[in-house]
Parts: structure tokens; sequence; C-alpha cells
């Protein structure tokens, strides 16, 4: 606590011998935090740019990009700091937002990912009334739910631990996540509530749906030939990513109301997968994948490359 300011500190307990490997570490995720930015980026700029790309499917592979771009901001900036610094420590204003900002963009991806399940369904499923169903109107009404229904439900959230009395100032974690529970003087019954019906409401449901959806796509692909190796490379890498994002989120959801004690470098590992390989590989999966992206990519990348030798 800072008598003067009035603000209470929070000390990070969760870096692996950060003072001995703390340029590594810099160096490692400075990079990923670049390459995050960049190929999300240019793949929104591509979709926004591109006419033939202003369909629903790649605009809410945009909104999905843009969500990793932001959550990896709200991420990146303070670990890098943190690195680098003598005391890895954190304002608890501050880590209540991050806490915030963090489950606010994860379960926003899990719906834009449910969002990207459904309209994939009914492109295949039922191709004739696609134009129908996937208008305009309803495509903005899913963009906004996936951002507004998650902010408001954690707003409740930040409230509620807000307000709980906290008694230890030091996180085994490198991040302000669920483990801010483990602050509290008291484990609150609501908050404990809250957070199972939350992981049920916007984790575990949206899931199954996922796999429903993806399971009737199977179905179809079987039964025709025609859009058997498409809907194939469509599902397997999208249902790949949402398995770890799920696992990892399961994980981090539950750890601390089961009060279990996992080993500092299996915490730290887990964080660190977390924050990188969704942010990292969206891009790849969800753009790279896509033919219509990756001729536009191609062709800048070639322009690029006429530029770069024109100045030679």
């Amino acid at each position: 606590m800072d008598n003067r300011l009035n603000v209470t500190y929070i000390t990070f307990g969760g870096h692996v011998e950060v003072h001995k490997y703390r340029y590594l570490y810099f160096v490692i995720m400075f990079t990923m935090y670049i390459l995050i930015i960049s190929c999300n980026v240019i793949i929104v700029c591509i979709i926004m740019i591109q006419k033939n790309l202003h369909e629903p499917m790649y605009i809410f592979i945009a909104a999905l990009l843009m969500n990793s771009v932001l959550f990896s901001t709200v991420i990146y900036p303070k670990l890098l700091i943190d690195f680098l610094s003598e005391k890895q420590i954190i304002s608890y204003p501050a880590c209540l937002f991050q806490w915030f900002s963090y489950y606010w963009l994860a379960i926003s991806d899990i719906l834009l990912l449910s969002i990207m399940a459904y309209d994939r369904y009914v492109s295949i499923c039922n191709p004739l009334k696609y134009t129908t169903i996937m208008q305009k109107t309803t495509v903005n009404i899913f963009l906004i739910s996936a951002w507004i229904l998650p902010a408001c439900l954690f707003s409740v959230g930040l409230l509620l631990i807000a307000k709980k009395e906290i008694c230890t100032f030091h996180l085994k974690g490198i991040l302000c996540n669920t483990t801010i529970l483990t602050l509290h003087c008291v484990m609150s019954r609501i908050l404990n509530i809250y957070g199972v019906l939350s992981f049920v409401t916007f984790l575990f449901l949206p899931l199954l749906f996922i796999l429903f959806t993806y399971a009737r796509i199977l179905v179809v692909s079987y039964r025709c030939r025609g859009v058997r190796k498409r809907a194939a490379q469509t599902c397997l890498p999208h249902l790949l990513v949402l398995i770890n994002f799920s696992c990892s989120n399961a994980y981090d959801v539950l750890l601390p109301r089961l009060e279990l004690d996992s080993p500092k470098i299996v915490r730290f590992i887990m964080t660190v997968q977390f924050v990188i390989y969704s942010p990292l590989f969206n891009p790849i999966i969800y753009g790279l994948k896509m033919r219509r992206i990756n001729n536009h990519l191609k062709k800048l990348f070639f322009r690029m490359l006429r530029g770069v030798q024109l100045l030679s």
C-alpha cells in the first residue's frame, strides 16, 4: 500500500527466474507481439479494403482478428515492462482493469467463434437460405452482441470483485486473471457461483453449440462430395484452435476455485501459451487458409518485392 497516494500495489510472483532470463523473455515476447499485431492488422486491412471480401464470413474473421489485437495490447505491454523491471508490480485498479479486459475479450472470442460456426453451418447446410439469413442487419446484431454481452457480464463481476476486501498482495501468476480471487480475505460464495455460471453460459454452452454445428457440417460433407474438401479444410483448423482455447480457459477459470497448487513453471507455461497461441495463429488459420485472402496477400507481397527491387 502506497500511503502517500493511497494506491494498493499487487506483486506478481509467477515469473520463472525473470532476473536471470529477463532479456530473453523480453526479446521473445516483443517479437511475438510485433508478429501478432502485424499479421492481424494486415489481414484486417485487406478485408476492409477489398470489396470482394465484404461478406459475413470475412467480416467475422476481421472482428476475431481485431479482438486478438486488443487482447494482446491489454497483456503484452505490461508483460514487457515487468520483464525489464526489478519488481513485477501493478496497482490494484489497473489489475482489475486488466482482469476485465482479459475476460471480456476472451469471451467475445468464443462468441465470435460460435457465430462463425453458425455462419458456416448455414452456408454449407442451407446454402439457398444463406443470403436471407445472413443479412447485413443480422451480421451487425451478431457483432454487437459478441462485444456488448461479455462487457455487461464482466462489468457485474468487476463490481463484485472491487467491493471485496483484500488481505494478500501477492499473485501467483504473471497477469491479472482469475488468480485475483486469491487476494480476498474470504473466498466469496457469490463470486464462485457467478464464475461457474459464467463458465457454463459463455464457454461450455457455446462449445457445445460449435461442436453440434460442425458435426452437422461433417455429416452433410460426408453425404455430398462437392463440399467435402472445403468443409474439412475449414473445420479441422477451427476445431484445433477451439479445443486449445477451451482447455486453456477451463484451466484458467477452474484452477483458483478448485484451490489446486500447481507448480509455478506449469502456470507460467499455460499462461504464456494462452497469450501467444490464439492471437498469433488465428490470422494464419482464418486468414491464410482462406483462398481469397491468400490471393490478396500474395499480390501484396509481390508488390512489396517489386518495390524493393526498384529501390535497389
